[in-house]
């Protein structure tokens, strides 16, 4: 494992935390091969210290000291999906809030469009502590990219840990979208994105996903240090 993915799972923790989509709890892992994957320090994300290494933990296999009970999610979710490469655990507020009432953000402008409609929705508020519950959340994933948990947040899974985090913050926008016009009584009026425009619209040319990672890392005090192993 080279030192730059130590690197990056930090800055992508510190990254959510800014943007507010992780507090007290959350956490983020990238795949380093097929039975192992790096998990971020067990610690409040924004509080993830330069000298704060993550942990390695199996894909199949106990947990090590220290790693967070709800990290079993991801452990399922990267046996489930082989090309996942990165799984965020978040607490995205309007999510969080939509959630409550069983809902999922619909997919009604550019950043829903990377998301099936509707999201599916694990509906139990309880913590995930146990193998049959981690197994089943991500079952309810259904092999996409995303499920909202009920009262208790956002798991997004994707091929990279930049994509991962863009797509954890392009779900909270998406939330707040759709709370804004339940909240103007123009539920009925939402027009939502058909599969045939979400296909069209949800592009990751442009540098689409590139630009968002850039927002929300500036001002790291390591992602320098990112760029500089990256070009060696």
């Amino acid at each position: 494992m080279s030192r730059a993915t130590q690197l990056k799972v930090r800055v992508a923790a510190r990254a959510l935390a800014r943007a507010g989509l992780v507090h007290a709890y959350g956490h983020c892992s990238t795949r380093l091969d097929a039975g192992h994957f790096l998990v971020c320090a067990a610690k409040p994300m924004a509080l993830i210290m330069p000298d704060d290494e993550g942990v390695i933990v199996p894909v199949h296999g106990e947990l090590p000291d220290g790693v967070l009970g709800e990290v079993r999610i991801h452990q399922h979710i990267y046996r489930e999906q082989p090309d996942a490469a990165a799984v965020v655990r978040s607490m995205p507020p309007t999510v969080m809030s939509l959630s409550a009432a069983r809902r999922t953000p619909r997919r009604l402008h550019g950043m829903g469009a990377y998301f099936t409609d509707p999201v599916p929705l694990w509906d139990d508020p309880q913590l995930i502590r146990t193998e049959a519950q981690a197994a089943a959340v991500a079952r309810t994933m259904d092999g996409g990219n995303a499920v909202v948990m009920r009262g208790n947040g956002l798991v997004i899974a994707a091929p990279s840990l930049e994509q991962a985090v863009v797509l954890t913050w392009y779900m909270e926008d998406a939330a707040r979208t759709d709370w804004q016009l339940r909240a103007a009584g123009l539920e009925a009026q939402a027009a939502v994105l058909s599969a045939q425009e979400a296909r069209a619209r949800a592009v990751g040319t442009g540098r689409i996903y590139e630009r968002m990672w850039d927002y929300l890392t500036d001002g790291d005090p390591e992602l320098s240090q990112i760029t500089k192993q990256d070009a060696q």
